[in-house]
């Protein structure tokens, strides 16, 4: 496995307790990397040869400002290319988000900023519009990212298409618990493919404040606070684990079969099923499954 991208979960915990988060982040969440524990990453990162994006998510990274814009500025210096993905809480205005961006200009490649109706209400969006000004007054290459409401998704799978600019929910964490009742629901058996991650090849990663590496946020591969980086990479057979075998089998469906497990007649989507057969297979393959954090549990 080759990755060029690591994106580090710099924390758990966000301002924002949003139904569609894969991550169940909140306010309650615990944990944060250390700046030893940046350091460490981007040394591994860098070893491996191929890494050449590194991204700063949560939760909310700029809840840690310090941890972000000290793990950027190394990040750099080692010569990765790097963004950030944020919720805007910090712009409060468009001086307030000149002063938090300009020790970032020049640094980042992507600032990613969460607008829809799961982050902001109308008045609120005044805080992304905020940053975009900000960054597009610094010269940061920023963009939006904006998740469809259920109905609006109901609605694409009848016509095809989303509205522009919009993606559509992902029914994995607490979107599956929150969401799922508003949606669309088709047999588990329709189900017979992984459609958003390539769980062979990812290419990137999700990596987390306690060294879990996630090929799907949740499906753990290894932890790198264990093991290294380099050797998780070239060890990594998905053919082999317990749960990323079935999924490239047969999909979520699959995951359900051959393991026997109990399961509703209909889904939301692919995400659903799978995430609710995790649920069930936690016990049984608790290194693959954790942490806690990625299945509604606060540490």
């Amino acid at each position: 496995m080759k990755l060029n991208g690591l994106h580090l979960l710099l924390t758990y915990q966000c301002t924002f307790e949003c139904d569609h988060c894969f991550l169940w982040g909140s306010p309650d969440q615990q944990g944060v990397m250390t700046l030893a524990q940046i350091r460490e990453i981007l040394r591994q990162a860098k070893e491996t040869g191929t890494v050449k994006w590194i991204y700063f998510e949560g939760g909310e990274p700029f809840l840690y400002y310090g941890h972000l814009l000290r793990g950027v500025q190394e990040a750099v210096s080692m010569g990765f290319q790097t963004g950030i993905v944020t919720n805007a809480y910090w712009a409060t205005s468009e001086e307030d988000a000149l002063e938090w961006l300009k020790p970032l200009a020049g640094q980042i490649q992507d600032l990613s900023i969460s607008s829809d109706l799961y982050h902001h209400d109308k008045d609120k969006n005044q805080l992304v519009q905020n940053a975009c000004v900000a960054a597009e007054k610094l010269g940061i290459p920023m963009g939006t990212i904006s998740v469809a409401q259920p109905e609006e998704t109901n609605a694409a799978q009848s016509k095809g298409k989303l509205p522009e600019g919009l993606s559509g929910v992902m029914y994995r964490g607490r979107a599956a618990e929150k969401l799922s009742p508003r949606a669309t629901k088709s047999p588990w058996t329709n189900f017979t493919e992984c459609p958003h991650e390539d769980l062979v090849e990812p290419g990137r990663v999700h990596l987390d404040s306690l060294g879990y590496l996630h090929i799907c946020q949740g499906i753990t591969i290894g932890n790198l606070f264990q093991k290294p980086l380099s050797e998780i990479c070239t060890t990594y057979d998905a053919e082999l684990h317990p749960v990323v075998g079935p999924l490239l089998e047969g999909g979520p469906q699959e995951l359900v079969r051959i393991y026997n497990l109990p399961h509703e007649e209909t889904y939301a989507d692919a995400c659903h099923l799978c995430y609710q057969a995790r649920l069930g297979l936690r016990d049984r393959f608790p290194e693959a499954l954790t942490p806690d954090q990625m299945y509604g549990i606060s540490a």
